[in-house]
């Protein structure tokens, strides 16, 4: 079984995400970090779950969509690092990962 770590930066991410849905409508905000947080949790059991983003075929990243957001994360040994969660329709800032990796 697999540990999940989020980074700040990712958990950073879904809080914005929430925030600006949440402006318009409080439970959809709700409910969208509960089905984040439920389809991580996945990733305990089964973290080769995700795909490997289109945009980085050659990397070590994995993502999940969980609309409207993609989650990115990576796996080091029986880690899974959540690193970095973005709208769906905003194009990938591969600089944002890189960044991240260290976490």
């Amino acid at each position: 079984m697999a540990q999940i770590i989020w980074t700040e930066p990712a958990l950073s991410d879904l809080d914005a995400i929430a925030e600006y849905i949440a402006l318009d409508k409080p439970s959809a905000a709700i409910n969208l970090v509960k089905k984040v947080f439920s389809s991580i949790e996945r990733l305990e059991q089964f973290p080769e779950l995700g795909r490997k983003p289109p945009e980085l075929q050659k990397s070590r990243y994995l993502e999940i969509i969980i609309n409207p957001c993609r989650v990115f994360y990576r796996i080091k040994d029986d880690t899974v690092y959540i690193l970095y969660v973005m709208r769906s329709e905003r194009k990938l800032r591969k600089y944002l990962l890189n960044e991240r990796k260290n976490s």
